[in-house]
């Protein structure tokens, strides 16, 4: 369920908390990209030449937070901290949405590598699912996913979610076009499968 405090959006887990990431967050935000560097960057898209690092410079996370709070007032996107308690585990992203005939959203996320294999991921995705189906009422959400990254597939796959197939050279990764496997979830298969997935992840 979603609640506002103090003015911002909250989606609520089981143990976890997701909420939009804020300028006071950059310590914890700084510590978990720069310890985790090597786990995390291989799966991302490489930064644009001469872009400054948000994990260096206080002012470019704020300026990235402002950037998300804008599409979410926009309502094109919704970025979303993973949080266990106050200690930052992650990030969580609805973004490119898409109304008119298409009703869709992509979903992206990344763990902080000391939280990994602990379900968090798995949790934070029905969380988002619930919000991104049940208040947005998108049609549809996409998860695209490197098949050699064995972790985030096999999140997708303890899911059920949908394989639709492998789109070639679909995004370019740390520098290489890489293959992308393509999950899916429509809103009807989210009302089928609602009852099992809020009682094995949130209730």
């Amino acid at each position: 369920m979603s609640v506002l405090r103090t003015g911002t959006l909250e989606l609520r887990g089981r143990r976890i908390t997701l909420r939009p990431l804020a300028p006071s967050d950059w310590d914890q935000w700084r510590e978990v990209r720069i310890s985790g560097r090597d786990w995390l960057v291989k799966w991302e898209p490489a930064p644009l030449p001469g872009s400054p690092d948000p994990a260096e410079d206080r002012r470019v996370f704020a300026a990235r937070c402002g950037a998300r709070d804008r599409e979410r007032q926009l309502g094109t996107g919704y970025g979303f901290g993973i949080f266990r308690g106050d200690r930052f585990c992650g990030e969580i992203n609805l973004s490119g949405i898409q109304r008119g005939p298409f009703q869709n959203g992509y979903v992206g996320y990344w763990i902080d590598h000391l939280c990994a294999g602990q379900g968090y991921i798995p949790e934070a995705l029905v969380t988002l699912f619930r919000f991104a189906f049940e208040e947005l009422h998108l049609h549809r959400l996409q998860v695209a996913i490197i098949p050699r990254n064995g972790p985030s597939n096999r999140v997708a796959q303890k899911l059920g979610l949908r394989l639709e197939g492998t789109a070639l050279r679909y995004l370019e990764i740390n520098g290489v076009w890489e293959d992308h496997y393509r999950y899916a979830m429509t809103i009807e298969e989210w009302w089928e499968r609602r009852p099992s997935l809020l009682q094995e992840w949130l209730l």
